[in-house]
């Protein structure tokens, strides 16, 4: 079984993988201080750390992409490289919760650390508020969108939604809210349920997500439908009542979330990509402590094809 030389990437919050079939992994995540978006590249996970990179997009100078560059993913869709991320206008908090919308960059060449970015603009949802967290999948020649943003008539921070894509940069049709924060273990210190992140298998679409505070008692949570049903009506999808991964004091891993998926080297395992802290923050706010590190983790599959992440730091086989 493969295993990782963890973490594989310092003081990449919210990582990022895509595993290309040029065979190279093409790594993306938060980079502190949350001012520019960085993309790298290397033939195996471990090789990630020093591997090739590139900054491919710094924050405006003024404006409502100026600050708090958060969780950029990069995609290949159509055969063109995108990338979704989330920006804001302010570094401040009004009402509650930041001021972040969500952006796409397409790239016009098929390196993405070497192509010239656009910016095609803000992705419009069915109101303006808080939003982050973008990722996208495609199933069934339909492109989908599934995201986190904060609706003013529901309390908390952040809900999932899912809505189907017109193009890579529009949504078209239907907004289905998938999940709210509803259980103890996604609203310590916040409400909220963010970072999603997809995979199919088994017939079914599974989609992680990450609750409470970005502390110690961040966790992954898991929603799951039918891969033949209609994923916009919201009464197809399911929620398991508890945590599928959250923080090992045993291992010294600490809020576990905010994941990608990708395959072993050797393409012969799924592997979960997450961040996790080495210790809990005692002081300050844990959103403006750079530990938070990349880490790979082989996991497996139970006998009725759900997913078995294990624990944090130890090795699943």
């Amino acid at each position: 079984m493969t295993t990782y030389k963890n973490p594989i990437v310092i003081e990449r919050a919210d990582p990022w993988v895509y595993k290309h079939t040029d065979g190279y992994y093409y790594f993306t995540g938060s980079v502190p201080g949350y001012q520019e978006i960085e993309v790298r590249r290397a033939k195996s996970l471990n090789e990630l750390e020093d591997g090739e990179r590139a900054s491919v997009w710094r924050a405006h100078a003024t404006g409502p992409m100026s600050s708090l560059i958060w969780a950029p993913e990069i995609h290949l869709i159509q055969g063109r490289w995108y990338i979704y991320f989330a920006a804001a206008g302010t570094d401040k908090v009004a009402k509650g919760t930041f001021q972040h919308r969500m952006y796409v960059l397409e790239c016009d060449g098929e390196n993405p650390l070497t192509g010239n970015w656009i910016e095609k603009g803000q992705v419009k949802t069915a109101f303006e508020s808080f939003s982050l967290d973008a990722t996208v999948f495609e199933l069934g020649n339909k492109l989908y969108y599934v995201w986190a943003q904060k609706d003013p008539a529901i309390p908390g921070n952040s809900n999932l939604y899912i809505s189907e894509m017109q193009n890579p940069w529009t949504l078209c049709g239907k907004q289905t809210l998938l999940s709210i924060p509803a259980y103890a273990w996604e609203k310590v210190g916040f409400l909220v349920n963010e970072g999603p992140a997809v995979i199919i298998r088994n017939g079914k679409v599974f989609i992680t997500y990450s609750g409470s505070a970005t502390d110690e008692n961040y966790c992954m949570g898991l929603l799951w439908a039918d891969a033949e049903t209609n994923l916009l009506d919201g009464y197809n999808w399911h929620k398991l009542a508890e945590p599928v991964f959250r923080s090992s004091a045993k291992n010294q891993l600490f809020g576990p979330g905010h994941n990608s998926f990708s395959r072993s080297e050797d393409g012969e395992n799924d592997v979960l990509i997450y961040h996790a802290r080495p210790k809990i923050v005692t002081e300050g706010d844990p959103l403006d402590v750079p530990d938070r590190h990349a880490h790979a983790q082989v996991f497996s599959w139970s006998d009725n094809g759900f997913p078995i992440f294990g624990e944090p730091g130890t090795d699943n086989d």
